[in-house]
């Protein structure tokens, strides 16, 4: 193709994603022909408008084996382009350690944060062969004045290094009791990485002192000990599933709550019903964050487990606002998952879903212990920036700024990585699924098919059907469950003459991708405010993280805390997915005297990849409205259960609210029978384990042969 043709595509490619793609192609140039005339084009791309051209070129220079462009790449550490700087942090991961990018790289580890991140990775791949100098110079770096925090972040990336220098450093962070407690806990945490008698001495000795530092201490020596749990009994699988940005227990207590959403609930319905089919799955962990108290406890359950479903926490020295600034997690998250997956003893399967850190920490773990994945591959980020490009909200020219928010790129790249490495894919139903992954994300499902698997996702109807009932109950006059008093106070405090509408409900995250805020604002500039009310569940109101904080500033923008009731807004924050099941029933059937029957359900989502409370709402009989693009529109019939809506467009959206709300009138009874038979017959819970199951069994099966074959090779 050439390296001016390569460049061509990506400035002349019709769409964000599809630059983001031909960027592999000029990488691929760049490295076959390392000449001149490429580095001209590079740097031209480099100092021009185009911010997908010019982080293009950051990466095809890394491909380069050229000292003139090694040098450029690491001159780029210094660019006032903070996006330039962090893709160059990442580019330099692939090229051989230079001595001249360690000063720049450390001061980025230091500073944390999603660069810091990168710094890190690439200055992990230069100890295998430069850990002495770099050990050096990290010792150095933290002579100077810095905070604490920027202090533990270099002991933390010292703990990475595994020669004996490295590792004297640690222990006299760890042993001294000047030192900041932050550092020292980096210190102790990353001496978990070393057996040598002098560590595992010292670890012994700050179990004794007990404290916070104790019980890092605890986990460490957990670490350190290179024997892993003896292989449990049973023939059936054990499958490890992980969402990191949830709280995730078995009573789903905290749904709704920051990243607290469909994903967690899915989880943990999905393990038990796993478990409680004759399938094959005997045991399911599943992994999410939680503190250092909680691990070692959930270490010994784990252990101890043989069948059913359990649940492993991941200690963090911190619980992160949102997915997107939890990055600089990614040693911390690495560690915990290592030593939960060695305490089950086997797993046999390992199953992500998210292009996160999370997952990226954990497919390192699964690799180290032979422990093959399946990947959920869903177009995230590709279908949110397809989606901000059409409505004008994400350009080429401010592609960088945004990617230093959302690290699109970086996420892009993540999600093809893991599905590549991946044993097995599993993707949601879309409309034009394999024109779909192959335009957006690059993947030819046509190739190898027997390594994809079509997964609906599922709800469960069991509490989906008692809600109604209930609902039933209270709709004829009936007491009220607990759930349903406090929706009535909430509809209470609305004026009279409000508490004759219909209730329209959106449930989800408080987050922009959402739409929540967007939805807020359709409805109170248009007739739908005059209507119906509107019920917005979803979100931390106590304690909101940024994206949360963001979001409820922008409602409260269009309609004030103060006016909220008077203008029949009612945003009582995040609720458990039982009480959630009963505000849904109660939207369709109505509360006497404080909401009319005939509501609907919004989600106003950039998109959805699937869609569970959209799923949710119609087995509860509520007619939706849905992104016209991604998971919903293979379920949802437009005009009948459903209309599917551009959501970024105001006015369309606030129509196809109006004809929902239209359509519910029209249905009556028939509502819930139409809605609710599409949900058992297609999107249940069950259903959805039974599909994954014998996937599993495929994975494991053909895991086990590769190992006998190796066996017979060796």
């Amino acid at each position: 193709m050439g390296i001016q043709s390569a460049m061509d595509r990506i400035s002349e490619a019709p769409t964000v994603v599809a630059a983001l793609r031909a960027a592999d192609d000029l990488a691929f140039e760049a490295g076959r022909d390392p000449g001149v005339r490429t580095l001209r084009v590079l740097s031209a791309a480099l100092a021009g408008a185009d911010d997908i051209a010019a982080i293009a070129a950051v990466h095809a220079i890394a491909e380069m084996n050229d000292e003139q462009a090694a040098r450029l790449l690491v001159s780029l550490l210094s660019d006032p382009r903070a996006w330039i700087v962090q893709h160059a942090a990442w580019a330099l991961g692939r090229r051989p350690m230079r001595a001249d990018a360690v000063g720049r790289l450390i001061r980025l580890v230091a500073d944390g944060g999603f660069a810091g991140m990168l710094a890190q990775h690439t200055i992990e791949k230069w100890s295998v062969t430069g850990g002495d100098l770099l050990a050096v110079a990290l010792e150095a770096a933290g002579t100077g004045t810095l905070s604490s925090g920027a202090r533990a972040r270099l002991i933390e990336t010292l703990g990475l290094i595994r020669q004996p220098s490295a590792t004297a450093l640690l222990r006299q962070a760890a042993a001294d009791a000047k030192v900041p407690r932050p550092v020292r806990a980096a210190a102790v945490a990353a001496l978990g990485q070393r057996s040598d008698a002098a560590s595992v001495a010292l670890l012994d000795q700050l179990v004794s002192e007990g404290g916070l530092l104790g019980d890092l201490a605890r986990l460490s020596l957990i670490d350190a000990d290179p024997e892993t749990a003896p292989p449990r009994g049973g023939t059936g699988l054990t499958v490890a599933q992980l969402f990191l940005h949830a709280d995730v227990d078995s009573s789903l207590s905290s749904a709704g709550a920051g990243d607290n959403g469909g994903i967690a609930t899915l989880l943990v319905r999905l393990g038990d019903a796993l478990v409680a089919q004759d399938a094959g799955v005997e045991r399911v962990l599943t992994l999410s964050r939680g503190t250092v108290l909680q691990a070692a406890p959930d270490l010994l359950q784990v252990a101890g487990t043989a069948s059913g479903h359990v649940y492993g926490h991941i200690p963090l020295n911190e619980l992160p606002a949102s997915s997107s600034t939890a990055w600089h997690l990614r040693v911390t998250v690495r560690r915990g998952i290592r030593r939960l997956l060695k305490a089950a003893g086997r797993v046999d399967v390992l199953h992500l879903r998210m292009a996160d850190v999370g997952s990226l920490a954990a497919a390192d773990v699964a690799r180290e212990l032979g422990i093959p994945t399946v990947f959920t591959v869903a177009p995230d980020p590709h279908s949110v920036i397809a989606s901000l490009e059409r409505s004008g909200q994400l350009t080429r020219d401010g592609f960088g700024a945004a990617d230093v928010r959302e690290h699109y790129w970086f996420r892009a790249h993540l999600v093809q990585s893991l599905a590549a490495s991946a044993s097995h894919s599993v993707l949601f139903p879309r409309p034009d699924l394999v024109s779909d992954m192959r335009e957006l994300v690059g993947i030819d499902l046509t190739s190898r098919p027997e390594r994809h698997s079509v997964v609906a996702e599922g709800v469960d109807l069991a509490v989906i059907d008692d809600a109604a009932v209930t609902a039933r109950d209270a709709a004829r006059g009936g007491a009220l469950t607990p759930a349903l008093t406090e929706l009535a106070s909430l509809l209470a405090e609305l004026p009279a003459e409000r508490r004759t509408l219909p209730l329209l409900i959106s449930v989800g995250r408080m987050h922009r991708v959402k739409g929540m805020a967007a939805l807020v604002r359709t409805w109170a500039e248009s007739p739908l405010a005059d209507a119906a009310n509107l019920l917005i569940v979803g979100g931390d109101l106590r304690f909101p993280s940024g994206d949360e904080r963001e979001q409820l500033d922008a409602i409260d923008a269009v309609v004030s805390r103060s006016d909220r009731a008077a203008r029949g807004l009612i945003v009582p924050g995040h609720r458990p997915n039982g009480v959630t099941a009963e505000w849904l029933a109660a939207a369709r059937l109505g509360l006497p005297g404080l909401a009319a029957p005939g509501g609907a359900y919004v989600c106003a989502s950039v998109k959805e990849e699937f869609g569970l409370a959209i799923l949710e709402a119609m087995a509860t009989g509520l007619v939706v409205v849905a992104p016209d693009a991604g998971g919903p529109a293979t379920y949802v019939t437009e005009g009948d259960t459903g209309f599917l809506v551009a959501t970024a467009d105001p006015e369309r959206l606030a129509g196809a609210i109006g004809n929902a709300l239209g359509r519910a009138a029209e249905l009556g009874v028939d509502g819930p029978a139409r809605g609710r038979a599409l949900v058992a017959e297609r999107f249940t819970i069950q259903g959805m384990a039974a599909t994954l199951a014998p996937v599993y069994g495929m994975v494991a099966r053909a895991e086990a042969e590769l190992e006998r074959a190796a066996g017979l090779s060796a």
